[in-house]
């Protein structure tokens, strides 16, 4: 089905953009458009998965960032005859993108919107692990007074190994170089002067470092990424973060390995599945903290981000001029 244009240059769009959104985003976007652009688009809000998958096919416009009932993932499914869609979620998972392929559909999602907030997550877990905090609470619930501390690991000296150094391995490189750890960043290009060595270096060079960081998107090249070779090849009394995706992460062999002793400890915001069933057995490895995909959602300020950056774009789009933070969907991510 042929999709509308947006119009060319500065000309005036013929016709009237529907933006179908979550209702709760509605009177916010409102307020936002102010006269002059309200009157130029259409807002129509869904509240169930009912009235997205109603409203979808209609929508020239489509952000249907809701979780309840899917509908993140089934609305931009079913909006096909929109010219853009939209989401403040970063990953590709959800995402019918051979279909918005197909339809030559442009998609911006969140990617490089909450780098810092995720950094932040990421830091607390390196803390956690390096002063067992994790062993603290539960002594706290317990109403127990230590009378040593479970984590005495000091960050001061210790080398990271940040593998995905995008805008999110940046902010956590910032932030653990103010505790004095030295960091290493591995991303597609290498630049020597500024610590970043290749894909194809940091395999070698595991046993190197101290903390061992995910922050890669989740690609067919990045899938299982840390398998049994490279927690093998990792440093012993080493510390595993992952704030990217579950899949990166060979979860039997990191089991072994946190069970071996081989490593000192894991933090996972991610997990394979999600959410992870209470009887596996990565509930029950020793020195490991599960905090269920929550670095993302640790923050209050993802919707004005979001908008303001729906707004950009918005105005481009009327324009008809590129759009800002296209996501490339001949890649996966």
């Amino acid at each position: 089905m042929a999709i509308r244009s947006a119009g060319n240059g500065s000309s005036t769009m013929a016709h009237k953009p529907l933006i179908v959104l979550p209702e709760r985003y509605r009177s916010p976007l409102e307020a936002l458009l102010g006269d002059t652009l309200a009157e130029r688009v259409t807002l129509r809000g869904f509240t169930t998965l009912e009235e997205a998958m109603a409203l979808a096919p209609e929508a020239d416009i489509g952000w249907f960032d809701e979780f309840a009932g899917g509908i993140y993932s089934k609305g931009p499914r079913a909006a096909v005859n929109a010219r853009w869609i939209n989401t403040v979620i970063v990953g590709f998972d959800a995402f019918p993108i051979d279909e918005m392929r197909a339809r030559g559909q442009i998609f911006t999602n969140g990617a490089g919107l909450i780098p810092d907030v995720i950094a932040d997550y990421a830091v607390m877990g390196a803390l956690t692990l390096a002063k067992r905090l994790d062993e603290v609470v539960r002594a706290h619930d317990r109403r127990e007074w230590l009378r040593k501390p479970p984590g005495t690991f000091e960050m001061r000296g210790t080398k990271a190994l940040i593998i995905g150094y995008g805008a999110i391995g940046k902010e956590i490189a910032t932030r653990l170089q103010a505790f004095g750890v030295e960091v290493t960043g591995v991303r597609r290009s290498a630049d020597a002067s500024a610590f970043v060595i290749g894909a194809d270096e940091w395999r070698g060079r595991l046993a190197e470092f101290d903390w061992i960081i995910i922050s890669a998107p989740n690609t067919a090249e990045t899938k299982a990424m840390i398998g049994p070779e490279e927690l093998a090849g990792m440093k012993p009394g080493a510390r595993l973060i992952n704030v990217a995706r579950g899949d990166l992460v060979d979860q039997p062999a990191l089991i072994r390995a946190l069970e071996s002793g081989h490593l000192a400890g894991a933090f996972l915001d991610v997990t394979t599945p999600e959410p992870l069933p209470s009887d596996d057995p990565l509930w029950r490895a020793p020195n490991v903290l599960i905090t269920m995909h929550l670095s993302g959602p640790s923050q209050n300020s993802m919707f004005e981000r979001g908008a303001a950056r729906f707004m950009r774009n918005l105005q481009h789009y009327l324009a008809g001029e590129p759009l800002e933070h296209v996501a490339d969907l001949t890649r996966d991510y």
